[in-house]
This record gives C-alpha cells, structure tokens and sequence, in this order.
C-alpha cells in the first residue's frame, strides 16, 4: 500500500481566476501567507470545491474586491483573468509539500476559516 502525507495550513485569499468550461463561480482561489514583507504568494487552489460552495464563496468575494493585487511580489502570478480581493478572508488548504518557491505542490480546498483573522496567517513550516 501506498501512502501520501498530507500538511495542511491556514491561507489568505487575495484572488480568484475565471472559471473554465463548464465550472461556475470561479476557476481557483490565489492565495498566500504573512511575513515580515507583506502578503506573500503561495499558489492557487483550484479542487476541493463543491458546486455550492463555488457559489457561496464567489458571492462573498464579491464584498471584498478591489482593483489592486494584495500580494508583495505580484510578477510569479497569473496574469489573465484575475480579480483582486482585500486580504480578509482566510480559508484551510491541504497540500503535500512547499516546493523551493515558497508554492504549494498540489493543494487542495478543505473550508473557509472565518474564527482566524487573516493578518496572523504566516507560513507555518
């Protein structure tokens, strides 16, 4: 049998991409961590989502947008098709490792974190 570790970690949400295809609210969730610079870039998380979650968190993005990109060093993000957000909501992702970058390898959405607020979300390992 094969196992794989799973780390899991708070992240703050600072944007969103557009949905492809046949998905409906949004297409991943730009999310990233706190350090003595700013608002770091962590990666996007794009599974973990049911239809109506998808929903219901487009919708409560909504009353957080903004025009400009929260994150310290925007040039390692996506570039099309993305929509700022205030760095105020705080969500719970699973992954397997940090890659030399500072990026999540293969991240998945486990739920909003509405109990931690998102200015004492740092990188935890």
């Amino acid at each position: 049998m094969k196992f794989k570790c799973e780390n899991q970690q708070e992240f703050v949400i600072g944007g969103y991409t557009n949905p492809q295809g046949e998905r409906k609210g949004f297409g991943a969730l730009l999310i990233g961590f706190y350090d003595q610079e700013g608002l770091q870039y962590a990666g996007k998380v794009g599974t973990g989502f049911t239809d109506s979650m998808l929903q219901k968190i487009k919708t409560d993005m909504t009353e957080v947008a903004q025009e400009n990109c929260p994150f310290q060093h925007p040039g390692s993000l996506p570039s099309k098709e993305v929509h700022w957000l205030q760095p105020k909501m705080v969500c719970e992702v699973a992954f397997t490792e940090w890659t030399k970058t500072n990026k999540l390898r293969h991240p998945r959405f486990l739920g909003l974190r509405k109990d931690k607020p998102a200015k004492k979300v740092v990188k935890e390992m």
